[in-house]
């Protein structure tokens, strides 16, 4: 008899453990888990896998955590359960600092949790009215942090999309609908009061900041509690969701989606899938339904459903409390499981819950609430693990130290989570030495931190100037739709007149094919300095190119003077080259890359339109270069030129790198000015007689948006550049992207932040009042990666500014903006020219190189990263080479000279006029 009894105790004792066995994770099934979350937390870091990603990495756009000298009175909302908190934040800095909060709870009743999203809100702002009225400050205007703990898509600190309801809530007509818009209306159907709303942030965020406030080195944040989630400041180089390259953001993971496209099926236990499956949003949250506080009570009374229906517990008899979803609440795992809790104090817990237990009945079931809590915990730590390696290996470090802010009951109240967290962490991030610090306030405060540190970093009106200058891929698909359609007006008979794009034909029927060869001299005018060379085209092996260069200055006076004395200096520093090579008694073919807009009828002419790039020498519009350079030649007598070819500098650059790849085929100038030019299909340029074979078309695109086409996104401040320019009106792409404009256009966005005490402590220098004072090298030395802040400090020091460190962060920031900016525009219109090409070529997929030159592109440390990275994503379809002209446009005109040299007759032709 006792023997039967024993076999029975023993079989029913195997069944149990065999049940609980589902939910004891291994170190090598965490191991697993932790790459399975690295895998995820890039795929949603990527454009192109965010979509599918189940871990969405959502930027959150706080851009630091606090330093402590954060200041001022702030309202904050905190809304992520079923209670709603609003706060008062008082914060002082200096030696004083600290933080003052008073708050009221208000509860969420569920018949609005799951109503309508204008009774939420407008219960919302119910709250909100009775605590100002509490407070007696509904007459002050205050700046507002909205701790909104839900999955949102942000585009901004206060633009905040709702992705979808989590923890219960199921308001109607919420999803997709921006969060600080349905609060703004709810408080204008109230009309009692009004709030500065600055932003919105998720209750992980929040918790980050406010442990960051306390410990410099808190850069994650974890919310264990009722709902399961991780945000941490990620490099804003690996977030291809956002514009920027610079910098950090704080990346919201979202991660209680992880395991929603089954990579985790294989360690989720039937009773993690029966408490899905009764749950609101079935399918979804899978991760945080194995790990949160709204779901761990569900697992363990299922599995006491189970162990029931089996005999196991509870004599067998599944009473009706025990049918109850929710009954069991996660408070009574944190009670069952304390250690100084005596198993007749678990009975009379069980016995509140209407289960009649025996000793070992509460044996199993604190086995039961040990072994759900204990798999939470190590979930939780296994996931943290590949945050914490992630960061590690972003700034190449052998070993990290950093905190993690914590917040959640679960966190706080269970006796032994938060010891199975850490010892899982440590575990499998070996190279990791992590911290947890707990958040005592809350995340009310940490939102009115991240308001406190908006308004620092950038403030109302610099987010308001900056982002105006940050594109979406979506604005610039449109910029290149609106870029393909000039060119296409550039190219019709009909319309080219009214075009902004003019599409001049340059009579360059083809790339260089290797056969080149010959002596000849190749001058360079596009800028203040203008260069002759000599280029020796040889093929005694192999194709090689000797060059001599000279490089003479360009006077200012001579620049603005009159076009006779402008080609005197030519024709003089032509003579002083060839004097000094002892090449005078030798007429040799020359090649003149000459870098303004030219209308040309036959390759060794060039009619200039207009002057560009500050020059104004007159005589010159509407006269032919090559004629005015001729009479300066012959007015001199002492040598003879035979100018063969007059070229534009991007066709120039077009013609150097397809000397090195014969696919080259586009060729682009980013420097002082901006242009591209390309191959065109004769067949399509109605300006030119002929239809066989291909021309080179110089854009000139820095006209693009003279007729109005890119007021939408032109600032006030390229506005005012371009009122103070020498050709107002004119060239408008060009001084939204150039070298020639950019260093002025950060100038000015540095002068309207300081005169709105945004910058330098409201001082405004007579040096930073001084046009062409900030250079755009003082840009690309700025965005170095390593000496940047520094550099800023010392050239705002040489416009005798005194900056403060977030001086130099916040000017660092405007000079990434306005560069990004730039490279984002010609990647938009260079994408236009690639889709042209493969168009014409009718393939599927588009290879070709892209030959480019300008100090801008050469110089700026992030700017050819960015354009090519951006082009890529525009045109996916394409791939870009890019290859940078090492020798400069002048060996292009050689190699054009060359080509004409074998081909006199192809360099003429006739217009259709």
């Amino acid at each position: 008899m006792v023997t039967a009894v024993a076999q029975r105790l023993l079989s029913q004792r195997k069944q149990v453990d065999d049940t609980l066995a589902h939910f004891s994770l291994n170190r090598d099934q965490l191991r697993v888990v932790r790459d399975k979350m690295r895998v995820e937390l890039e795929r949603g870091l990527r454009k192109d896998s965010h979509s599918s990603a189940s871990v969405k990495m959502l930027p959150a756009f706080v851009f630091q955590t606090p330093d402590g000298t954060e200041r001022g009175k702030y309202l904050a909302l905190d809304l992520g359960g079923t209670n709603f908190r609003v706060l008062v934040v008082k914060i002082r800095s200096g030696i004083r600092k600290s933080v003052r909060m008073y708050n009221k709870i208000y509860a969420i009743p569920h018949e609005i949790m799951q109503g309508t999203g204008e009774e939420l809100f407008d219960h919302i702002v119910h709250c909100i009215s009775d605590f100002l009225d509490y407070m007696g400050m509904k007459n002050t205007r205050l700046p507002l942090g909205f701790t909104f703990s839900f999955p949102c898509r942000q585009t901004g600190i206060d633009k905040v999309n709702l992705v979808s309801w989590t923890k219960g809530f199921k308001a109607t007509d919420c999803e997709d609908h921006d969060v600080v818009d349905m609060l703004r209306d709810a408080i204008k159907r109230r009309n009692e009061f009004d709030l500065d709303i600055v932003a919105v942030v998720n209750d992980t965020v929040g918790t980050m900041m406010t442990c960051a406030y306390e410990d410099s080195k808190c850069e994650i944040g974890l919310i264990a509690g009722t709902g399961s989630n991780v945000c941490y400041m990620e490099d804003m180089r690996n977030i291809e969701t956002v514009e920027g390259d610079e910098g950090q953001m704080c990346v919201n993971t979202e991660w209680g989606g992880f395991g929603e496209n089954g990579c985790i099926e294989d360690i989720r236990t039937k009773f993690d899938r029966e408490v899905d499956e009764g749950s609101l949003n079935s399918g979804k949250q899978r991760f945080e339904k194995m790990t949160s506080g709204m779901y761990l009570g569900e697992i363990v009374r299922q599995i006491l459903i189970d162990l029931t229906k089996r005999g196991l517990l509870f004599r067998g008899r599944i009473t009706e409390p025990l049918k109850t979803r929710g009954i069991f609440e996660t408070k009574f795992l944190s009670q069952i499981e304390s250690d100084r809790l005596a198993l007749l104090q678990v009975r009379c817990i069980l016995q509140q819950l209407g289960l009649d237990s025996t000793c070992d009945d509460s044996i199993i079931v604190k086995e039961v609430c040990g072994a759900v809590s204990h798999r939470a915990a190590q979930l939780c730590g296994a996931g943290m693990a590949a945050i914490v390696e992630k960061i590690r290996e972003n700034r190449g470090l052998e070993h990290l130290e950093i905190t993690v802010g914590v917040d959640g009951t679960l966190y706080k109240l269970h006796p032994h989570f938060s010891r199975v967290l850490k010892d899982t962490v440590r575990d499998l991030a070996p190279k990791c030495t992590v911290s947890f610090v707990l958040s005592e306030d809350g995340s009310g405060k940490g939102a009115a931190l991240i308001t406190a540190v908006a308004r620092r970093y950038c403030g109302g009106a610099q987010q308001q100037y900056l982002y105006s200058m940050r594109f979406s891929d979506e604005t610039l698909l449109e910029i290149m739709s609106r870029f393909r359609r000039e060119l296409e007006k550039g190219l019709s008979q009909d319309t080219n007149p009214t075009a902004t794009v003019k599409m001049l034909p340059t009579f360059v029927r083809s790339i260089p094919d290797g056969t080149e060869k010959g002596d000849f001299i190749a001058l360079d005018l596009g800028g203040s300095n203008f260069r002759i060379l000599r280029v020796k085209v040889s093929h005694e092996k192999k194709q090689t190119v000797q060059m001599e260069t000279e490089i003479y200055d360009t006077p200012e006076d001579i620049i603005h003077g009159s076009g006779t004395r402008l080609f005197d200096h030519v024709a003089e520093c032509l003579g002083d080259f060839m004097e000094k090579h002892k090449i005078k008694d030798k007429k040799l073919p020359v090649g003149f890359t000459f870098s303004f807009p030219c209308a040309q009828t036959k390759l060794d002419e060039g009619i200039l339109l207009t002057w560009t790039k500050r020059f104004k020498a007159s005589g010159v519009e509407g006269m032919d270069v090559v004629k005015l350079l001729n009479k300066a030649i012959k007015k001199r007598g002492d040598y003879e030129a035979d100018i063969m070819a007059v070229v534009n500098d991007t066709v120039g650059t077009m013609m150097t790198c397809g000397f090195d790849d014969h696919r080259c085929e586009v060729g682009i100038i980013i420097g002082t000015g901006t242009n591209a030019c390309y191959m065109e299909e004769m067949r399509h340029i109605e300006l030119v007689e002929g239809d066989e074979g291909r021309m080179c078309i110089n854009t000139e695109w820095g006209a693009f948006g003279d007729d109005g086409m890119l007021e939408d996104i032109r600032t006030d401040f390229d506005r005012d550049i371009d009122r103070g320019s020498l050709n107002p009106g004119k060239q408008l792409f060009e001084k939204m992207v150039s070298g020639m404009y950019m260093g002025e256009l950060v100038r000015l966005i540095l002068v309207k932040m300081a005169r709105e005490g945004l910058l330098f402590e409201g001082r405004i220098t007579p040096e930073l009042l001084t046009k062409g004072k900030f250079e755009t090298k003082h840009i690309s030395a700025i965005e170095k990666s390593k000496e940047g802040l520094s550099k800023a400090k010392e050239i705002l020091a040489r416009l005798g500014v005194e900056p403060s460190a977030d001086d130099c962060i916040a000017v660092q920031h405007v000079c990434a903006i306005v560069s990004f900016r730039s490279a984002s525009l010609v990647a938009a219109t260079l994408a236009a020219i690639l889709t042209r090409l493969k168009d014409n070529k009718h393939v599927p997929r588009l290879k070709t190189t892209v030959g480019i030159d300008g100090s801008l592109y050469k110089m700026h440390p992030q700017y050819a990263r960015r354009l090519h990275k951006t082009v890529r994503r525009l045109v996916p379809e394409c791939d870009v080479r890019f290859l940078l002209s090492e020798s400069g446009s002048g060996k292009g005109a050689a190699m054009v000279t060359a080509w004409a040299y074998r081909f006199p007759g192809l360099g003429s032709g006739r217009h259709k006029f």
